[in-house]
Order: structure tokens, then sequence, then C-alpha cells
């Protein structure tokens, strides 16, 4: 029997996503059962009408699914709190795009559609620009972009708002009004609400610098990965060599190196900070200096080194219950429990050979030993650290075991002791904690 693809619509019941949601299942339905699709709904009880929110769906899926179409409905409720200087727009999409991801793995989907438009793309070009954002901001929303082994589609980023509008009327399809649509207090609402009846060709016009903005910001972003490659950046930034770029090109290589490890975009006060206050060591392999970063995680430094710690991973971990779980083949497997992700990738070297299957995942309890590479002795984990300059607040990740195995620890890497012989098949663990993705509005 050959299991269905399936596919993942982000489903608030709202216009937008009522219509993606509706297309995407009658296309669906066009292959004969090779394609199902997931409606993923977040209940961020935000509004009054939220339950009313989250029962339409049901009933409109379950209404659907009686006519022939492939489609389910998945929810899950969501808490945030809004820290200082966050918005509770942002706060709430960060809470949204976590919750999808979640959402879409237990549905066994690796792509999400989402139901953003032209005039929502014109809308975070203008709100990027006023914050001050240069390439990067102003290309806005991709309409194609892998993140946390997820892809996020928006396939109807090129259509107007009126093209769906359209959609809705000629398909009959019900949907919701969000009450807080009306509300001008939301940078968005006002937007919609008095700048574009004004200016009625701004959608388009924007789009199009969007467009201009994504070829710059890509090429910024090869020139970034160049430089990064040359000082050896990856989950350190070595601020030495950072700070040898010069301006221009340091900070531009500093901003997509926080743009990677970071959850949210950097700010553009963010980037210039760091960069005064980084030059300002001088001799930053022999200091130390954290930044705080709205409550999602603090930037640190340390043997001048720049690293990201995420809030999640500064939680206390010597109370945490060992996890087990099975790996069958490459893939990312969440673990809720640890705030994060465990990929498994095939590789040629460097890996361990055989099937993985189950593993355990416990925290530190003191006397481990690791062997770093072949041919060397097995050391404390401690002094392992240490000799590879990973900080203190980087130690609290899971050791991965099998059995009485050390296979993995963060940080580090696979324990030397279960590398596959040259020529084996063999795959690798990667440990990744958890942090939202995704940006823009959209209903």
């Amino acid at each position: 029997m050959t299991v269905p693809r399936a596919v993942a619509v982000a489903y608030s019941g709202g216009r937008d996503s009522t219509a993606l949601l509706h297309a995407t299942a009658r296309a669906a339905a066009l292959t004969g059962g090779a394609l199902c699709v997931h409606a993923l709904h977040v209940h961020h009880g935000l509004s009054l009408y939220a339950d009313d929110w989250l029962r339409h769906g049901q009933q409109t899926c379950r209404r659907w699914a009686s006519r022939g179409l492939p489609v389910h409905f998945h929810a899950e409720r969501v808490r945030f709190d809004v820290g200082p200087g966050v918005s509770i727009e942002a706060a709430a999409r960060e809470a949204r795009y976590a919750a999808l991801v979640r959402l879409a793995r237990a549905a066994g989907c690796n792509t999400v559609l989402l139901a953003h438009h032209r005039d929502d793309q014109a809308e975070t070009v203008l709100l990027q620009a006023l914050r001050g954002a240069g390439a990067a901001g102003l290309a806005a929303m991709p309409q194609r972009i892998e993140r946390f082994g997820l892809t996020w589609l928006r396939p109807w980023l090129a259509q107007p708002r009126s093209a769906i509008e359209a959609y809705v009327r000629r398909h009959r399809l019900r949907h919701i009004e969000d009450d807080s649509n009306t509300d001008t207090r939301y940078a968005r609402n006002k937007l919609r609400h008095d700048v574009w009846p004004a200016l009625p060709q701004a959608p388009q016009v924007l789009g199009t610098v969007a467009q201009h903005a994504q070829d710059a910001a890509q090429c910024l972003a090869e020139l970034a990965e160049l430089d990064l490659g040359q000082i050896g950046a990856a989950a350190q930034l070595d601020v030495a060599g950072l700070l040898r770029l010069g301006p221009a090109r340091g900070r531009n290589a500093l901003r997509v190196w926080l743009a990677q490890v970071t959850p949210d975009r950097p700010a553009a006060t963010l980037v210039q900070r760091l960069w005064a206050e980084l030059a300002a060591h001088r001799q930053p392999e022999q200091g130390s200096a954290s930044w705080p970063v709205h409550g999602t995680g603090v930037l640190r430094l340390y043997r001048g080194k720049l690293c990201w710690q995420t809030a999640a991973s500064r939680e206390a971990t010597a109370d945490r219950a060992e996890v087990e779980i099975f790996l069958d083949g490459p893939g990312f497997y969440s673990v809720p429990a640890w705030h994060g992700v465990l990929q498994v990738e095939a590789v040629p070297a460097q890996g361990m050979a055989g099937r993985a299957g189950a593993v355990q995942l416990r925290p530190r309890r003191g006397a481990e030993q690791f062997q770093r590479a072949p041919g060397t002795p097995p050391r404390s984990l401690k002094k392992q650290f240490q000799a590879a300059g990973v900080p203190a607040w980087q130690r609290q990740a899971p050791l991965v075991w099998q059995g009485e195995r050390l296979l993995h620890v963060p940080g580090l890497g696979m324990d030397a002791r279960c590398l596959a012989v040259p020529g084996e098949p063999q795959w690798r663990l990667v440990w990744q904690p958890d942090s939202p993705a995704g940006e823009g509005g959209g209903g």
C-alpha cells in the first residue's frame, strides 16, 4: 500500500487561509489519493472568539472531507508572554510559527503553505522601511524558505488581495472575520485602513521593491558567507577575524551570522551596537560580555568567540528525566522535553555505522568520558569542553547514548569510539535547540 504524500496549510479560518486550503485540497483531490492536505490551526486565545474560530475550522474541514476533499484538521492551543520591548504581534507570530512546526512534524508534513499575498508583502516592506531596515529587511517575505527541516512556501505572494476575494466569492467559501482587523492600533491594520486607500498602486510597486531588495540581499548574503567561511564562523563567531573585515563588510557578516543563529531577523540597532562594543574590546579573547536579546536568548563573548544561547537552553537540566527515542533513518526528531530537535544525517565520513535504533538523551551526571578523535585518549567532558572552548552555558544540552555507549555530545560531536570504518555507510547526529521561524502577517 502506497502512503500518500502530505502537505500542510497554515489555516486560521480567515479569508486568505481558507481560500488557500480550499484550492490546495481541490488540487490534491485530482491526484487520486496520492496527496493529502493537513490544515494546521493555532489557537492563540487572544480573541474572545478564538474558540468559535477553532470550531469553525473543525466543521469546515469535516464538511469538505465529507464532499471528497482529502483534508485533515489539526489544532494546538498556545500561551505566550510579551516581554519588554516586544510587540504583541511579534510574540503571537513567534508562538504561531513554533506551533506550526510542531503540528507539521506530528502530521508527517515536510512542506507548509502560507497564505500571504502581494498586499501582505507590501505591508511588510513598508513596515521594515519605517524601522530603518536594510536590504535583508526590505526583501520582506521569501516565496520559499527552508527552516527547521521544513519547507515553507508562499504560493500566492504575487497575487493581489482582490484575486483571493474573487476566489472566495466564486466558491462561496465561509470564513472568519477577525475582530482585531479593524483595530488600527496594530500597524498592519492602520496601513490597510488609512494608507492603501490613498495609494492604490503602492502594493504592486512595493512588491517590486521587495524583488529588487531580495536580489541585493542575496548578493550581500553570499559575500557574508565567503567572509564567514574565511574566519571559520559557525556556532561561534571569531571576533578578531570579524573586526579585520572592516566596518561595512564586518557589519554585513555579523548581520548574516546573527540571522543564522538567532530566532528573529536582527534589528539594525542591535548590529550597530554589537559592532561598536565588540570593536571597543581591545583584546576580546581575554574578556567576556553578554547582550540579552528581547527575552529570546543572550549573545555572549567568551575567549574571543561570540555565541548565542537560547532562553530555553539556560534552564537547569539536572532534574530532567532521560528521554528515549527511536531513530529509524535520516530526518528530524523533536524532543520537546529538551526544547530541541535531534537530526540524523547520512555522511561520507566521521559518522557511525549501522542503524541507530533506540537512543537515550540524558543530562550530564559527572564522570562521563569522551574521545574527540581516533588514537587520542578519552578524557572527562569537563576537560574536553575546556579544550574545545565550549562555554559553560552551552554544556547543558542532552548527551546522546545508546545503552552504555556515548554517541554524541552537543558542542563536541560524535564520540570517536563509535565511528564507522571508512567506506561503510554511516550517519551522524546533530543537536539543534528549538527556535521559532517565520515572519509577516496573513489570514
